[in-house]
């Protein structure tokens, strides 16, 4: 039901996401450590830690919305914010905005046009009935609650082609049904061959990838398989135990 990966060949050579020595401070204040690591095509990994830990800081920066101190980004081997990098890029945010006078369907069709998607129309009445959103498909959704918006930035992540699937804290607002059904979109997302990156602790994401990566403090704390991790362990603001003080790959 995810859109497929766009017909564009990629150089194999190139990640599907690069983060090079990137950093972020405001004024005085660091959000976030020089942080590096590479995410191979069709990769899943949940990006975990507390609020506050960097998570968001370093997921915008990658979907070029914001600029870092230092350090590169790039997606598919093009700089992030590049033209390119936004053709493959779709990203879904924590606090969805909408506009004021568009419907929901009229915003899947803008969405749909602008990237060049042809027979939309089929696609965005699957991803609203997946979402249970088909009833809601002529009302406004800036005028939603805080779980329809959420489901109604997802419909829009997915009516697009997309290379790369950046998604912050998606799962905040949603009920059990809208839960199942991300993660079934987000399989099957990989299924096509595109690579997601999700930035949440939900456990019933965390436990459908082959790697995490953790952040504490704006600092990189872990990167590596979930097997035997304590993920309640890595969002906390201390690790009492020093496990995981370092990276690991």
């Amino acid at each position: 039901m995810a859109r497929s990966r766009r017909n564009v060949p990629q150089p194999k050579e190139h990640s599907a996401l690069s983060i090079d020595n990137v950093s972020k401070s405001y004024g005085t204040a660091p959000a976030l450590d020089p942080i590096s690591f590479d995410i191979n095509t069709g990769d899943r990994v949940a990006l975990i830690g507390h609020n506050g830990s960097g998570k968001t800081t370093l997921i915008r920066i990658a979907a070029g919305l914001l600029d870092s101190s230092t350090g590169s980004v790039s997606i598919g081997g093009a700089p992030s914010g590049s033209l390119s990098a936004r053709a493959a890029l779709s990203f879904i945010a924590d606090q969805p905005t909408f506009y004021d006078d568009l419907s929901l369907w009229e915003h899947l069709e803008y969405v749909a046009r602008l990237h060049g998607v042809e027979e939309w129309e089929q696609t965005a009445a699957d991803l609203l009935g997946h979402l249970g959103l088909y009833d809601r498909a002529d009302d406004m959704p800036n005028r939603f609650s805080r779980g329809l918006k959420q489901k109604s930035a997802i419909a829009l992540g997915f009516i697009r082609p997309f290379d790369l699937l950046l998604v912050d804290e998606p799962f905040v607002g949603l009920d059990a049904a809208g839960k199942e059904a991300l993660l079934e979109l987000l399989a099957d997302a990989t299924s096509h061959g595109s690579t997601v990156v999700v930035a949440t602790h939900e456990l019933s994401f965390v436990h459908t990838v082959s790697r995490v990566i953790a952040l504490r403090d704006g600092r990189l704390v872990y990167d590596g398989g979930t097997d035997g991790i304590n993920v309640d362990g890595l969002v906390r603001t201390e690790d009492p135990a020093g496990e995981h003080d370092g990276e690991r790959h």
